[in-house]
């Protein structure tokens, strides 16, 4: 299995990462320098503190492609699969993670990333919780540093708030940072509840798991491994925090976690997240888009999905079908809103179109699509807590899909994109 930090090494003989040489502070530098060096993988050390700090690891498809040993393109059908075939993790006694530990938060180089920030965040911690009926669960969390063994949790009403509820309010968990990409990848799906996301990542690329605590499983070799208690009982103001959207979202009062143990390895490397940056796109937009294929695949033959940088990597996508009916355009866009709950506006393309190339997907929109015809509006809908225009307590939004596919039988004109002959310039020269 190859871990994180094997990665960060690999990359480092390839040439490919940026060795930050000078000490960088925590308070705006360290999120400032790894911004502007998007998207190549950069790492450096804190003024503050003993720890590396690693950026842009995975802030492009290739990288995570790399990672996996695949091609870009190959990702999404690899996700796919992963979902609908999980499998069970090897166990050990032993983990590098549990090689060392620290004291407090303080000894962490946790980034203040821009000048409005509530605090020091980290935004590559996946919170794993268990419950006796339901299971394992692992999810991302943004998490606001609000003293040296205290965290606040933005928690949506989702899998991890359920559990919250089940418990009372009061969970024991782990946090894990400095995770393998198929354990980031699995964790930011959208699986059904009581469904193991650790299971759908050993599918994606096999790994070890070790015990941590009341019979929860973290994988053996990320960076960091915190035990704590989280609670919905005790709320304290989390935020402002700029978001995916580079907007600064709301405060809000979120539940706490207090951390009573921090594990690393040694000298671990700690994963700064850029929250609204490439790697923060890539890493929680790209894993929607198999549970859109899998949505859409079920009424229409799917042939890819891609959710756009432009939308955010969250709000927009661009859905390709095989269509074979006049309503399936129709069908595919109340797919892939249900495969992505936030999803907000969605465009349904034939497979002749390269859902990658925005080029051709505004083409297919202005040469095949009728407003009057292939326009879904859908007023009144929950959205993203993520969309700065949306209701910020209730969600409310107004969703939109265009079907942009070629209409059924002849209209009078052709729809087909006409093609030159292919030719190779090497051989004019």
């Amino acid at each position: 299995m190859k871990s994180f930090r094997d990665f960060v090494e690999q990359l480092k003989a390839d040439g490919k990462l940026r060795v930050i040489e000078k000490p960088l502070k925590r308070k705006l530098e360290i999120a400032g320098v790894f911004h502007a060096l998007e998207p190549t993988p950069c790492i450096g050390y804190v003024t503050d503190s003993p720890m590396r700090c690693a950026s842009n690891i995975f802030a492009t498809r290739e990288q995570v492609a790399e990672y996996l040993g695949c091609e870009a393109s190959e990702i999404q059908e690899k996700m796919v699969h992963a979902i609908n075939n999980p499998s069970k993790p090897r166990k050990t006694n032993t983990a590098p993670v549990l090689e060392e530990t620290s004291s407090s938060l303080k000894e962490i180089p946790i980034p203040i990333h821009t000048k409005k920030d509530g605090g020091p965040y980290i935004c590559s911690g996946i919170v794993i919780a268990k419950d006796p009926e339901l299971g394992q669960n692992c999810s991302f969390h943004r998490m606001m540093v609000a003293g040296d063994n205290k965290l606040v949790l933005r928690i949506l009403p989702r899998h991890l708030d359920e559990f919250l509820k089940r418990a009372g309010g009061e969970l024991e968990v782990a946090v894990i940072i400095g995770a393998p990409i198929n354990v980031l990848l699995a964790s930011a799906i959208s699986t059904k509840i009581g469904q193991s996301e650790l299971e759908i990542a050993n599918t994606l690329m096999p790994f070890e798991t070790v015990e941590l605590m009341n019979g929860i499983e973290i994988p053996s070799e990320v960076e960091f491994a915190f035990v704590g208690h989280l609670s919905s009982n005790k709320l304290e103001k989390e935020g402002p925090f700029l978001d995916l959207t580079e907007t600064y979202d709301v405060v809000r009062k979120q539940p706490t976690l207090t951390v009573k143990k921090i594990y690393h390895r040694k000298n671990p490397i700690f994963h700064a997240l850029l929250p609204g940056g490439l790697e923060h796109k890539v890493l929680m937009g790209m894993p929607r888009e198999p549970t859109i294929f899998d949505e859409v695949d079920k009424v229409v033959p799917c042939t890819g999905v891609n959710i756009t940088p432009g939308g955010c990597s969250w709000l927009h996508a661009v859905v390709g079908i095989k269509k074979k009916n006049a309503d399936d355009g129709k069908k595919a866009i109340e797919a892939a809103f249900i495969g992505h709950k936030s999803l907000k506006h969605v465009v349904i393309v034939d497979e002749d179109v390269d859902i990658h190339n925005m080029q051709e997907v505004e083409w297919a929109i202005a040469t095949r699509f009728q407003g009057d015809k292939g326009l879904v509006v859908k007023k009144g809908e929950k959205g993203s807590s993520l969309d700065p225009s949306a209701n910020p307590f209730t969600r409310e939004t107004t969703k939109v899909g265009i079907d942009a596919t070629k209409p059924i039988g002849k209209l009078g004109k052709e729809f087909e994109k006409a093609r030159y002959l292919e030719v190779n310039l090497q051989d004019y020269e």
